[in-house]
């Protein structure tokens, strides 16, 4: 979406619900709830359900009890469907363009435009069904607090139109659909955990003191935990959960520093992997980001630039951050995470292994691990 008057009206919507400090402070005792152990642990194997457990709340104001939810269940169908659909050299389209102007109705180069109609109306359905539950429930009577629901007042008290209920219905799912990122995050910070356990140790060393062994961590702790921080930067750094970002194109010419980049052109970034910024980007090591290390000063934070720059910086950046520190402060708290042993006793090392969609998303594949909690207390 090209910056405009549509562009504005998302974005004021997505930092009324995303970025305000009021809007934040109200999310803290949904998140640090749904962060409770227990769930931790059953969200391992599915990493992204803890995000679909807070995003569906804030989005549509919807609980769900079950794994098995309807609405996280089409979400998870899209998002698997865009992934395969997205990835480079999945359709004769990817090596003959000229593809592209085959009729629908053709056998075998017209049936990646009868995926891509299929696609199109599984997404409207996907994003209808959430959004119609919401104001069916606001009819009467019964509709909590979220995203959608407080822009429907919103617009029934301005003489709204059905083209903001469009935008309202997009944006909903364009806020649930930040579950990707987090989820992917979330099973990174695990595989790190699981390679370096000198790391996760450490880690557990600085929780115990600051918080002990009878309560939970909460949001109040952070300041107080420097090395968790130095962890969560070193994941975003090592394997940033969306390492192309969202690939723009300038819209006219433009000359940055010595390069002239002509218009039309799309440009990617590849910030992580600067040997002169990060010395061994490939070495998971949060040291490098520790305050008594020299020069930690001049050393870029990932945080600065994994949820994009200025004008386009992903809304969500700050709810997403703070998602991502509940579940790995609960984890260390809670839970031994280690190597998984193979029959003859020995350790099993993961070899990192990612997804093979699209560049948007870099989601580590399935590894063996071992998650166990650190005192009966938590079972």
């Amino acid at each position: 979406m090209f910056v405009g008057d549509e562009w504005q009206k998302h974005r004021k919507w997505f930092q009324t619900a995303l970025s305000t400090r009021v809007s934040l402070d109200s999310y803290r005792p949904m998140q640090c709830k749904l962060s409770h152990p227990v769930m931790t642990i059953a969200a391992y194997s599915e990493t992204d359900r803890y995000a679909a457990r807070v995003l569906m709340e804030i989005s549509y104001g919807h609980t769900f009890t079950s794994t098995d939810d309807d609405f996280v269940r089409m979400a998870d169908e899209l998002e698997a469907e865009i992934l395969e659909i997205g990835e480079l050299g999945s359709t004769l389209v990817d090596f003959f363009p000229i593809f592209k102007y085959v009729p629908t109705w053709l056998p075998g180069p017209g049936s990646f435009k009868r995926r891509a109609l299929e696609l199109k109306r599984f997404t409207f359905e996907t994003m209808s069904l959430p959004y119609e539950n919401v104001k069916a429930k606001m009819a009467s009577g019964s509709a909590k607090p979220s995203y959608v629901s407080n822009l429907l007042q919103e617009i029934s008290q301005t003489a709204g139109g059905i083209e903001d209920e469009v935008r309202i219905r997009a944006g909903a799912a364009v806020i649930y659909q930040g579950m990707t990122c987090t989820g992917a995050f979330l099973t990174s910070f695990v595989l790190a955990m699981v390679l370096y356990p000198e790391v996760y140790r450490r880690a557990q060393v600085e929780m115990d003191a600051v918080v002990g062994q009878t309560r939970l961590p909460t949001p109040d702790d952070q300041p107080m935990l420097p090395y968790l921080e130095c962890i969560l930067k070193e994941v975003f750094q090592w394997c940033c959960s969306a390492p192309l970002g969202v690939p723009h194109y300038v819209s006219q010419d433009d000359q940055y520093r010595d390069y002239y980049i002509p218009g039309g052109t799309m440009i990617i970034w590849a910030m992580t992997r600067d040997a002169d910024t990060y010395p061994n980007p490939e070495v998971f090591n949060p040291d490098r980001f520790l305050k008594t290390t020299d020069d930690t000063d001049d050393l870029l934070d990932p945080c600065t630039f994994a949820f994009g720059f200025r004008r386009r910086v992903c809304p969500g950046r700050l709810l997403a951050g703070s998602n991502a520190w509940l579940v790995a402060a609960n984890l260390l708290a809670t839970m031994d995470i280690g190597r998984d042993h193979d029959s003859s006793g020995q350790e099993i090392i993961p070899v990192p292994k990612f997804s093979s969609g699209t560049p948007l998303y870099k989601h580590p594949r399935p590894f063996p691990c071992k998650i166990r909690p650190r005192s009966d207390k938590v079972v």
